[in-house]
């Protein structure tokens, strides 16, 4: 049989190996709008789907988990062709911490190749940010064109990727092609998160109750809503509308044996890394957020342009809509002259633009569209769908619109295609003749100016001066003294060489100079930390273990993971326990335990530490902690033993995650999502022998057996006996999956298991024993639901 790694895309799901055999029905419903060309459509489409909701426009809004970035033919930005799957599981996990394992860039792995690659969302996130100011007439053109929002709301899905190659240069001269580069636009001004002064002692813990719980929208410091919390509750609506498209209703139906797949990723764990990397805030202690270029557009109705746009600049350097203290200024003016191809006199239009080239530089552009809206049924029109990286609150105000308006309506918008090529064009001449031109060109003068007198003798020199100030009193416990820039209102101002090589490091990433990033921040490590700029502190641990993860190295294993490891170790402990930064957390642990994964060997152990870590601390709400169990059931399946016998294997540690995942869904009523957990376990408790499972264990085997009651109670199961089965044309049922494989020959278990449980009284009583396996997994034709010997026969034991 073909490998499951090697099979092409469009091969249907009933071909694929899988744990046990079912029979459903031959006729299903097509997902709405769905494509099956992709796997993670593959795996939806098995399921009987039906339509509960009045309103069948909602349906559009799940669409980011019922059909992947990437497979949707309607992109404004052609996506990378999907026949560039991810790399084998075998290809992925050599080991780097260990020995002879590959020593290169992940970026040279084909890890990012897929939409919905971890890596590939990183990549997504830490991208150069434009920001749209433009004036009123402009924004009613837009509106004419159906986009209430404005420029920015027509501009956004083009930027998640740049049409075309682009060529970076790094800062050794270097010159290297990417396919896959993007920026981000946003409003002016909004997304700011306003500093927080020094004051001694700990920060007061956000108003949040335990594992993420409050009555209403938990809030954050400063009253604002909490970022995590409103990310679980978009991830939650998508488990519902899942579980409630998926559960038949009409006629009993048995529920997908589907495993967890070890190559795609999870389409809501990817939904829950996008929303929560979407929502970078802009803030002082980080310049991703930060502008690097603003808009600044009128359209061919202004009576007065040139005063206009002159008004428009007023407005960002010195008006009231100027961004706060801390943000650097000088960021580059991009003047946008919006062309009504219906309406306005083009050579007026051209007379305009000359005359804004001689006023503003070179940097503007003549954007030529129809201020018409487009209708479906034009004959040149495009479906424009919604932004991937639109921000969880966003998000959250769409799904409830649709819930509380009967009349809502669909709301993916048309527009022209001669729209969507100009449209493409202004922005990959934008971003590469004037974005990466002025970061390239940022990089290199603060490299020379300020980084590299850092990193010389005497700027370690000044550092330990700054550090051991003799001959003055001791510092203040709040950490600002007189040799510090480092302010009091919570903060380093733009001209100060800390905010300098931030910013620059932040450059660095943004157009993927890794080695440079590194570096930068390792500087900057120790200067934040003298000065007891936790948040910064933390910041720049956090990009530079995640820089040295992305990177080629050289060190030794042991070094390399000593020091990932202090870094994610000060970072974890400044933003939770120092900052109280509940975000930071998170973002920081889930990252590194991705990037661990991709590494392979040693590293999947170091991942599922730190996401152990996360869930003792409790950071995550029940959405998020049932997702990174079955993540780090994922971790341990993906890491290959060594030899014949597969010694180093992590397929009884992968099972216990799964069955723990399972077990956090059921809590939740998330019956679907728990059987593909259980069915990941009986999977992976298969391929052990007899001597290593669970069946010889009655309180595990009890525990597994309780939880396949609640499960079958919770999906309605009703399993047909023979005798109803009928051989009826259209109706006759189909083989949904083949029959599981023979259990390996036994082999003498020659350790114990050292998994450390952190379930529940139930599940932690699966830590006292060796596990022993159980046999080959699949459900019987008759089954007596209340004979609990009889459950025992469903897979576990």
């Amino acid at each position: 049989m073909q490998p499951l790694e090697d099979a092409p895309l469009t091969e249907p799901v009933q071909s694929l190996p899988m744990a046990a055999a079912m029979r459903l029905p031959r006729q299903r419903q097509s997902l709405p709008g769905g494509d099956s060309s992709h796997p993670l459509d593959a795996s939806l489409h098995s399921l009987p789907l039906r339509e509960r909701r009045a309103n069948p426009s909602a349906a559009s809004l799940f669409r980011s988990t019922l059909t992947p970035p990437g497979s949707r033919s309607a992109s404004p930005a052609p996506s990378l062709s999907l026949g560039t799957r991810s790399p084998s599981r075998a290809a992925m996990s050599g080991s780097v911490f260990g020995g002879g394992g590959f020593k290169q860039s992940l970026l040279d792995t084909g890890a990012a190749d897929s939409p919905g690659d971890p890596l590939n969302l990183i990549l997504k996130s830490f991208v150069p940010h434009i920001a749209i100011h433009g004036s009123q007439d402009v924004n009613d053109l837009v509106a004419e064109k159906g986009f209430a929002g404005g420029l920015w709301e027509l501009l956004r899905p083009f930027g998640e990727r740049v049409q075309g190659k682009v060529a970076i240069r790094d800062s050794n001269g270097g010159s290297r092609t990417w396919e896959d580069f993007s920026v981000r636009f946003t409003r002016f001004g909004e997304g700011i998160e306003d500093s927080e002064p020094v004051a001694g002692g700990m920060r007061s813990p956000p108003l949040m109750a335990v594992n993420g719980q409050a009555g209403g929208i938990p809030k954050g410091p400063g009253g604002r809503p909490n970022l995590i919390a409103q990310v679980e509750r978009v991830v939650d609506r998508h488990l519902n509308y899942a579980e409630d498209a998926y559960m038949g209703i009409t006629s009993p139906t048995t529920p997908t044996r589907h495993s967890l797949d070890l190559d795609a990723t999870s389409p809501y764990y990817a939904l829950y890394l996008r929303r929560l990397l979407s929502g970078i805030p802009l803030s002082s202690h980080e310049s991703f957020a930060h502008p690097v270029a603003c808009v600044m557009a009128i359209s061919s109705r202004n009576p007065s342009p040139i005063e206009a746009l002159r008004r428009l600049y007023t407005e960002t350097s010195s008006g009231e809509h100027r961004l706060p203290q801390w943000v650097d200024g000088d960021y580059l003016r991009y003047y946008v002259l919006v062309h009504d191809e219906e309406r306005s006199d083009i050579t007026k239009s051209m007379a305009l633009f000359d005359q804004m080239k001689r006023h503003f530089g070179l940097h503007c552009h003549l954007l030529r569209i129809r201020s018409s809206e487009s209708a479906e049924t034009d004959d040149d029109s495009i479906p424009l769908p919604r932004s991937d990286w639109m921000t969880a609150a966003e998000e959250l105000a769409d799904i409830e619109k649709s819930e509380s308006q009967e009349d809502f309506e669909d709301p993916t918008r048309h527009i022209f295609e001669s729209d969507a090529t100009a449209i493409r064009t202004f922005i990959r001449e934008m971003v590469i003749q004037s974005v990466i031109p002025t970061m390239e060109r940022n990089i290199s003068v603060w490299n020379d100016q300020v980084a590299s007198r850092r990193r010389g003798i005497s700027g370690r020199f000044m550092s330990l001066s700054k550090r051991w100030t003799f001959g003055s009193s001791s510092r203040s416990s709040s950490g600002v003294g007189g040799s510090t820039n480092y302010d009091a209102l919570g903060f380093y101002r733009p001209d100060t060489p800390e905010a300098i090589m931030r910013r620059l490091a932040d450059f660095a990433f943004m157009l993927r100079d890794w080695k440079l990033a590194m570096s930068t921040y390792d500087l900057l490590r120790t200067d934040f930390q003298n000065d007891k700029a936790w948040k910064y502190h933390a910041a720049a641990n956090e990009m530079a273990a995640l820089s040295l993860l992305i990177m080629p190295q050289n060190m030794s294993s042991k070094t390399r993971i000593e020091t990932i490891n202090q870094m994610l170790e000060q970072a974890f402990y400044s933003y939770h326990i120092r900052c109280q930064s509940l975000y930071g957390a998170i973002r920081c642990t889930v990252l590194a335990l991705e990037l661990l994964r991709l590494r392979g060997g040693s590293g999947i152990d170091e991942a599922v530490r730190w996401g152990i870590r996360v869930l003792e601390a409790r950071l995550m709400g029940p959405v998020g902690d049932a997702l990174l169990k079955e993540r780090m059931a994922i971790c341990y399946a993906s890491k290959q033993g060594t030899g014949s016998q597969a010694w180093g294997s992590r397929k009884r540690k992968s099972a216990l995650w799964s069955v723990l995942g399972a077990e956090a869904w059921i809590a939740q009523s998330k019956f679907i999502q728990a059987q593909r957990c259980l069915n990941e376990a009986r999977k992976m408790y298969s391929l052990l022998p007899g001597e290593c499972g669970v069946q010889n264990f009655a309180v595990a085997s009890d525990f597994l057996a309780h939880l396949n009651d609640q499960l079958k109670e919770g999906l309605r199961i009703e399993i047909p006996t023979r005798d109803d089965e009928t051989d009826d044309g259209d109706e006759e049922p189909e083989l949904l999956m083949d029959e599981e494989s023979e259990t390996l020959d036994r082999r003498r278990a020659r350790r114990t298991s050292l998994i450390i449980s952190s379930g529940g009284g139930g599940a932690a009583s699966l830590e006292t024993a060796p596990l022993t396996p159980l046999a080959p997994a699949r459900l019987s034709a008759v089954e007596d639901e209340g004979d609990v010997a009889s459950s025992r026969q469903d897979g576990f034991g």
